[in-house]
């Protein structure tokens, strides 16, 4: 018997945890603004905006945890830290970028396709 789908359930499952990680709104804004070059949390805070700095932070963690962020803490008073892409996290600018662009270049349409669709499932 043919499986019904040709994608492995691995493949499945690996494709969606980096998705989950990319795919949210803080993810994408962040690692946009270090694309940029290195920042310390509190600029990053501000130039990110709206963000909540246990958001920020729950963020930056996270992608630290999956390699696309460097965290370097310099012995000062008080401490200095400051986050950076990681290679991996450079490659992931390329298609977050091209995502970014192609959201911004087709907004209207999504938007009039969903006035559409809810004015013909209306009533």
């Amino acid at each position: 018997m043919k499986p019904r789908h040709p994608h492995r359930s691995e493949d499945c499952r690996a494709v969606s945890e980096i998705l989950q990680r990319v795919g949210d709104k803080w993810t994408v804004l962040v690692v946009g603004k270090l694309g940029d070059g290195p920042m310390r949390f509190s600029e990053l805070r501000h130039a990110v905006g709206g963000i909540s700095q246990k958001m920020l932070t729950t963020t930056l963690r996270g992608l630290e945890r999956d390699g696309f962020v460097t965290r370097t803490v310099f012995p000062t008073i008080p401490p200095r830290v400051d986050y950076e892409l990681t290679d991996l996290g450079r490659e992931l600018l390329v298609p977050v970028n091209a995502l970014g662009e192609w959201a911004r270049l087709n907004t209207a349409r999504v938007r009039e396709a969903r006035m559409r669709f809810d004015l013909a499932h209306a009533a």
